[in-house]
Parts: structure tokens; sequence; C-alpha cells
């Protein structure tokens, strides 16, 4: 029997995970601009995305940074809290550490910025990432902890 990606939202009603990943490096968070679907193009999230079945979402979060961005990552904590994307979809976020790569815009992005925290606002977040973006924010330098953009 293979481990479950879904877990009950409601009796007979699955959900689907999401997991992404807030990277970091040099005190910045990654964002990407999404290139597709057509109603989410222009539009910046944390880059990740669903749960294999059988996959745990450490591995899920490894393989979507290397599929997206050609990077290859170390998952770290999980950030509290999860966000509903759409119905039967939730997301769930890891802190996630560089370990090879120069993260590439490959697969439904067509930009990729780093963000100290008082660049978080430069961006037009998706609506359902802003919630979790705010929690990823906590573990960026505050801006006047000598932290240089």
């Amino acid at each position: 029997m293979t481990e479950r990606t879904t877990e009950p939202a409601a009796p007979h009603e699955p959900v689907v995970v999401v997991v992404a990943g807030a990277l970091y490096d040099g005190g910045r968070l990654l964002a990407a601009r999404r290139s597709a679907p057509v109603e989410l193009a222009g539009r910046w999230e944390l880059p990740g995305g669903k749960l294999e079945p059988g996959e745990s979402p450490e591995a899920a979060l490894v393989r979507e940074l290397r599929e997206e961005l050609g990077v290859d990552v170390e998952p770290g904590e999980r950030i509290p809290g999860e966000w509903p994307l759409k119905p039967g979809y939730v997301l769930r976020v890891w802190t996630a550490r560089l370990l090879s790569g120069e993260p590439r815009p490959l697969e439904d992005h067509d930009e990729l910025r780093w963000l100290s925290r008082s660049e978080l606002d430069s961006v037009d977040w998706l609506d359902q990432d802003r919630p979790a973006v705010a929690e990823a924010a906590r573990w960026l330098p505050a801006p006047d902890a000598g932290a240089r953009d």
C-alpha cells in the first residue's frame, strides 16, 4: 500500500497538498513570477508543487525546486500554518537552503527575484501566497539588523 498524499478535509473530500519552498540566501527570500496558467501569469509565488503519491513533503520540495529552478536544496523547518489555494488544495511551506546551482525559471515561471524583508511588498504576490510569505518573512533579517540589500 502506498503512502497517502491526501488528507480528509471533510468526510469524502480529499485535499491535495502543495509544498512550497521559502528559499533563503544572503538574508533574502526567492520569489518566482508565474508564466502559467494564464490566470496566474504575472503574479509572484513561493516556488513548489504538488506532493506525488508515496512522496514525503520534504522529498517533494527537493524534486519540485530541482524541476522548476534547477537547484538542489536542503529542506529545513516547516513554516507554521497551511493555506487554502483553491477547493481541494492546501499550501504548506518549508524553509530551504540552497545547496547547489543558480536558480533559473525553468517551468511555469519567467522571472525570479531575491527579495530582502524590505522588498517583499515590491512584487504582486498571489493572494493565496501572501499569508505564507508573511510567515516566511519571520526568518529574514530585520531591515535595521545591519543586513544590506
